[in-house]
């Protein structure tokens, strides 16, 4: 019998050093109708199924009044408050530096409804050179899973475009899964989205 492939190693990247503008508040403390905070909830997830989580927060807060699970890796960068692509590009230096995984899971902390086998789905078809999109109803969504050949692109982004510019220049590498999972696309941007989530 053939040896089984290896197991994939993918570490998580969750990015939470926005500032709520649109919400009016710090919406990663807001709590759901289970009384977890939406940062919490949002963190379920990668830290039950990755044994490596990254969590990009804001330069200027402490991580231990966010009451976050044990284990998970800190990045803090000064450049993370110019927008989405620099909190990427700082969580990606750190990723490059310190991390031996194959392929990285951005996720969002505004994103608690992914379901487990969603992720699952994601996992099997990561690689190292290959990048990895969940859509839904044909409508691209996340977590997005880049394999460790595009980290130093990651590594390199600014502004507020996230990596819109990363998978436009790797069309060809971009595999599309579908999935019956309406919770890649389910954000919380507004106080009507936390209303709706927190009374589910």
């Amino acid at each position: 019998m053939c040896a089984e492939r290896p197991a994939l190693h993918v570490a998580a990247l969750m990015l939470a050093a926005g500032y709520s503008r649109r919400f009016g508040s710090d919406k990663r403390r807001a709590s759901l109708a289970d009384g977890r905070s939406l940062l919490t909830a949002s963190l379920a997830l990668p830290c039950a199924m990755l044994e490596e989580v990254w969590l990009v927060l804001r330069p200027d807060e402490a991580p231990a009044a966010l009451d976050l699970p044990t284990g998970v890796h800190i990045v803090q960068n000064p450049a993370t408050a110019q927008g989405m692509g620099h909190s990427l590009a700082a969580g990606a230096e750190r990723l490059v530096a310190e991390s031996n995984a194959d392929a990285v899971a951005i996720f969002l902390a505004d994103m608690p409804l992914i379901r487990r086998d969603s992720l699952e789905t994601l996992l099997a078809h990561a690689s190292a050179n290959a990048i990895v999109q969940p859509s839904y109803q044909g409508k691209r969504g996340h977590p997005v899973l880049f394999g460790r050949d595009f980290w130093p692109q990651l590594a390199a982004l600014s502004g507020d475009a996230g990596a819109r510019t990363v998978l436009q220049l790797n069309a060809e590498a971009v595999q599309i899964v579908e999935l019956a999972d309406p919770g890649i696309l389910q954000d919380v941007d507004t106080q009507q989205d936390w209303q709706r989530l927190s009374t589910r």
